[in-house]
Formats: structure tokens, sequence, C-alpha cells
């Protein structure tokens, strides 16, 4: 056999090297081995720190009898210390003989201060806690010259013990002394770990569920395909050469499902799911911030295809300048980090992140740019007819319920409300059925549940209201529900003088169907039911009164929107302020104001008309409330049509916004 030339021996020898350190698989060192590692070494430097310094203290402990040979009285005391353990003596016998200058030599131990006299006499003074012993060695005589006795420190005697059991309580003391700190030093390393972690939890299997079991937000379920397809896929997009979106960044108000859309594109495509929320990143130590998000997007490699969910993204903030102070640069280095662990060296393939927010205004502009949050989602509240499936769909979870339910009546009665809030409220008409003793929901329990959840429960605020007050509030309420049937704007469903929630009564005006475009028209009409209550009180006793604050103040964002931003100015002006810089704009509201005041002044003028010429409703309808405190819309109408009016009716329905649909609290 040859000889191995040198380049071969190194390789040969560094190979066997390496085979040697290679106890885990793939011939790499696990994580736990490094641990363990990291621990016997830890445990290794602590031994030998704690021997070093036992041996050191041995040696000096030696050196100093070797100089303090039988010549030396403190030597004794340190050998035998039981010739002064005999007599016991108090404190002020101690102190007259240093003040007499009869003492010799004074040994100072853990538990006493042991005494010798120039005349041979030996005692012992009990000192528990270190009282006189201190004194004594931190300033033991008045002048400025050395005292003319020994003073020694003696750790290892005890008084009134067993020879040999001082040393060892000395040992024993140093070793437990070791072990406190490399226990508080393992502790704080165990701590900062599981802060490093935090509480992200894989699932181990993907989650039971489908786009199929989300009911609505279609446009949502579409603009999720390209992430499907992927996560099922991924070659097929690298065949092509293409690159599918990073991260996916949904929009829209609470309660809409957006995180069952998260969870249902990870069972779409059989991928683990990762939810956390934009506070998980925060942490009390510097640097652990930055560990959490390794080890989270770590994680999500390790078991791919994986989604992580990132539930109110917007706490993540956006990055500053860094002035303000140490906790506004660990954020900016959070999401640094985040920034470079979604679109950095490091592959992502098979990783989606998902994130939620209801400001997406709020997040970093470097978060939304193509690379990283690059698709947004808007999740929009569901339409009528996907309320009626919702309805169904948590009617059906009940064990028992009446007939009488009508779903179509109830999604109408529910605009503008989101998936969760009507989940709220069959679970509210459970509550009210099992108050009022029934053995099932009925349409009733239900009806009163949507009047809790868009107002407010009834409230024991009737009881503190007079006659005349009930009557002012039966008039508000009369007119509000009267223009609302004169004119069309939405559905009269029901007048009320009972309070509820913060409101003394309450017009309930639904909308017939959801709209998102509204005419100059449609939104005069609602000014004009917003003034309604005010106008009547002002017809009926020739004042009106506080009751309608909060109707002005609706009617005075609708009235400045709709010249400010909409064009609707009676000027003409279509000049739009949300064009200007917002530092800019409030300087230009004076005449945006002037406008709408003018725009309001007008409705004002038309809704006291329409009133005046149908007082005798107007009474007809007060009357009803004050005797009877609810009347439903359906007599509104008859009266309505048994004066001959014809009321103005549209197929569309008035609203401004989201917040204006459905029930209308007037008080």
């Amino acid at each position: 056999m040859r000889d191995k030339s040198p380049h071969e021996r190194d390789a040969f020898l560094r190979d066997t090297g390496k085979n040697r350190m290679k106890p885990a698989k793939n011939g790499r060192w696990t994580r736990r081995g490094r641990r363990r590692l990291f621990i016997a070494l830890a445990a290794l430097v602590a031994v030998l720190i704690a021997i070093g310094s036992g041996l050191l203290r041995h040696v000096k402990a030696d050196r100093h009898d070797s100089a303090l040979q039988a010549t030396s009285i403190v030597y004794h005391m340190r050998q035998d210390p039981s010739p002064w353990t005999h007599t016991e003596e108090d404190a002020s016998r101690m102190l007259a003989d240093i003040r007499e200058k009869r003492v010799a030599a004074i040994g100072v131990t853990v538990d006493a201060i042991l005494v010798s006299t120039k005349s041979g006499a030996r005692y012992f003074v009990t000192d528990r806690f270190a009282v006189f012993s201190q004194s004594l060695l931190l300033n033991p005589t008045k002048g400025d010259s050395a005292p003319d006795y020994q003073i020694a420190w003696l750790p290892n005697v005890s008084v009134g013990t067993q020879a040999g059991v001082g040393p060892l309580l000395g040992m024993f003391r140093d070793w437990a002394s070791m072990l406190v700190y490399v226990l508080m030093l393992a502790l704080m390393l165990w701590y900062m770990r599981r802060e490093m972690k935090g509480e992200a939890t894989l699932i181990d299997a993907p989650p039971d569920m489908c786009f199929d079991d989300v009911i609505g937000a279609v446009e949502a379920k579409a603009a999720l395909d390209d992430i499907k397809a992927y996560l099922r896929d991924p070659k097929s997009f690298t065949k092509m050469g293409i690159r599918p979106p990073c991260g996916v960044l949904m929009t829209g108000g609470p309660g809409v499902g957006k995180t069952r859309l998260a969870q249902a594109l990870a069972g779409e495509c059989g991928a683990h799911f990762i939810a956390i929320t934009g506070s998980y990143f925060s942490a009390k130590y510097y640097g652990v911030g930055i560990q959490k998000v390794k080890h989270l997007f770590r994680t999500a490699r390790k078991h791919g295809p994986a989604v992580i969910f990132i539930d109110e993204a917007d706490g993540l903030a956006a990055r500053t300048s860094g002035a303000s102070g140490s906790a506004d640069g660990e954020s900016n280095r959070i999401i640094n980090q985040l920034l470079a662990e979604m679109d950095g060296f490091e592959k992502n393939e098979g990783v989606i992140v998902v994130a939620a927010t209801n400001f997406p205004d709020h997040l970093d502009e470097a978060l939304r740019r193509p690379g990283r949050f690059d698709r947004i989602v808007p999740v929009r509240l569901p339409d009528v007819v996907d309320r009626v499936k919702i309805f169904e769909y948590y009617l059906g979870k009940l064990p028992s319920r009446s007939a009488d339910i009508d779903c179509d009546q109830l999604a109408r009665l529910t605009v503008g409300l989101s998936p969760a809030s009507l989940s709220m409220i069959v679970n509210q008409a459970g509550l009210i059925a099992r108050r009022q003793g029934a053995g099932m929901v009925c349409a009733g329990h239900l009806r009163e549940a949507v009047k809790v959840v868009r107002i407010g429960d009834v409230s024991g605020a009737q009881k503190a209201l007079d006659a005349d007050e009930v009557r002012r509030v039966g008039v508000h309420e009369a007119g509000h529900g009267i223009i609302a049937a004169l004119l069309g704007a939405g559905v009269l469903e029901e007048l009320t003088v009972l309070p509820r929630g913060g409101a003394l009564g309450m017009a309930l005006i639904t909308k017939p169907q959801d709209k998102h475009l509204y005419r100059r028209s449609e939104l005069e009409k609602e000014l004009i039911v917003l003034l309604g209550g005010r106008n009547a009180e002002l017809l009926v006793f020739g004042e009106a009164s506080s009751g309608a604050a909060q109707d002005l103040q609706e009617a005075s964002r609708i009235s400045l929107e709709m010249v400010s931003r909409l064009g609707f100015g009676s000027e003409g002006n279509l000049f739009s302020l949300a064009a200007l810089p917002r530092e800019i704009a409030g300087r230009q509201l004076d005449s945006a104001i002037e406008q709408a005041n003018a725009l309001l002044n007008e409705m004002n003028e038309r809704c006291f008309d329409l009133l005046r010429r149908n007082r005798s409703i107007l009474e007809d309808v007060t009357r009803a409330l004050t005797e009877t405190e609810t009347v439903p819309g359906a007599y509104v109408y008859e009266l309505i049509r048994k004066s001959g009016v014809t009321p103005l009716r549209e197929r569309e329905a008035v609203c401004f916004s989201a917040a204006a649909c459905g029930a209308e609290a007037r008080a």
C-alpha cells in the first residue's frame, strides 16, 4: 500500500475529526446537543472556580498561620478555641477591658468574639448579629493610633459547635452560594430562551375548514386563489419563472371574518397554521424581539407549507427616526428584521404571511411594497343574501327554535352588521328566551336581540322621566318616524319611548338593501329625517330640547361631507378638501362650514314645513306612544294612508355610510 500524501493525510485527519464531533444526523450538531454541551461547560467552569477559590483560601490561611506560630495568641484561637468557650461575659466587660487596655488579642468569629487579656483571662462574648464585631473592625479606637491588641477574623471557628464542623459549614456555605449563582444564570438563560420563542403555537394538523365553510367574502376568496394554488403546487410557479405573492394584507372592520379566512386558506392547502398578534414581537429584554422574528420564520420553514397569520398587524406600528428613545429603536429593528425575513436572503418556499388589520394606514410603508405584503385583500360586510345564510347557520345550531322565524326579515333589520354581530344576535336571543322562561327561541326574541345589539338593552331611565318628558320624547321620535315614512327614507319598523342604552327613545328605521352609491337627493332626505325630531318639538312645544344633540352632530357631519368632499354644495364648488394635506385642509374649512350650515338651514325649513302640513298625524302618533310606549311602523303608514297623503317610496335605501345604515337611535 502506498504512503498517503500530506494533503491526503490532512483530509483524512480532518474527516475523522469531524466524524468524532458529529453525533447528530446529517453531519451537524443538533440544537439539543449544543445546549447540553453549553450546560456541561458552564457547570465545569463553576466547579473549577469553586475549587480554585477554596484552595486559594486554604493557602492564604496556611501562610498566615506559619507567620503566627506559637508566639501568637490568635494562632491558638484558630487551632483550639475551646479554652475561650468555657466562660461567657457581657459586652460591658469586654468594653471595660478595651478601655483600660487590658486586652491582648481579640478573635472575631461568625457568632461570637473571643477575648484574651494580658493577665491570661479568656472568655467570649456572644455576637449573633455582628454588632460588636463591626464596631471593633471598623473603628477599634477613638484616637488615630493603632490598637495595642491583635484583631483576627476567624471564619472557620464557631463557638458551641463540635470540632471540625466549622470548616465543613464554611465549605457548604461556599458551595451553596456558588450553586445559587449558577441557578440564577440558568434561570435567566431559560427565561430569555422562552421569551425568544414567545407563544407561537404550531398546529399539528391543518385547520379542518375550507373556503366553503366561510359564508360570503366572495371577493376575498377570489383574491386568495393565487395563494392557494402556490401552497398546493409551488413548482408550477417556479417552472414558469413567476413569483407568488409573499404576503397578504387583509383589511376590514372588526368581526368581518379575517381570521376565519386565514384558517380556511391553510385548510384549503393542507398547510400548518401559526397564529400570533402584532404585539407578539414585544419583549422586556433588548434584542429578544428580533430573535422572536427569526424563531417564527425558522419554525415556519421547518414545517412548511405553513401560513403565518399576524392578527392586529397595526401593533407593529411604523418605523421612526429613533430619536424618541430606545423603545422606538427596538421597534425599528424588529420591523427591519421582519422585512429581511419576508424578502431577504432566506428562501421562504412554502411559507405565506397573512396579516389582518383594521387600520392599514398605520403599517410601515416598506411592509406594503411589492415583495412583502404585496396583495391587499379587503374583506367587506356581508350583503342581504349572506346575512340570511349566516342567520340560518347560527340558528341551525340551536336545539329548538320557533317556526315563525323569518331570516329574510332579520337580514333586512341588520344592514351594516358584521358576521360576529349576527352571531351575537342569535346568542342574545337565547339569553332573552331563557330570561323569559321560554322553551325555545322565537321571532320576538330575535327582534329584541337586534335592538339590544344595535342600540342597547332597555335601561331603567324611564323611572326617572316625568309625564312631560315622556310626551316630549314621544313627539321627538314621532317626528323622526313620520318624516322617514313620508319621504320613503327606509322602512319604519317601530317607534318607542322606552329608553335603550344612552337614548331616551328610538325610531327603528331599516334599509331594504345595501347601497354603495348615494345620490344628492338621498342624502338630503337623510338630513331631513335627522332634523325631524327637533322640528317636531319646535312645532308642538315652541322650543327644542337637548335631546337633538346627537341628531345635529350626525346631520352636520353628513352636510360637511356633501359640500367638502362630494361636490353637493349649493354653490357648485367641485373642489374636494380631501385632496389637500391635513395641515392645509383645516384652514379651508371655514367656507365649507358656511356652505354646510346653509344646506342644513334649507333642509330644516323643508322638514318643518312637511311636519306642519301633517301635524294631525304627528299628534295621533304622539298620543299612541304616550299610551302604549311602543307603536309599530304599520300604524304610522296606516295613518298616512287615511289622511290621503302619498308617501314618497323608493326601492333604494337612503344611507350615507355603514354607520348610518340599519336601525338608528333618535334621542
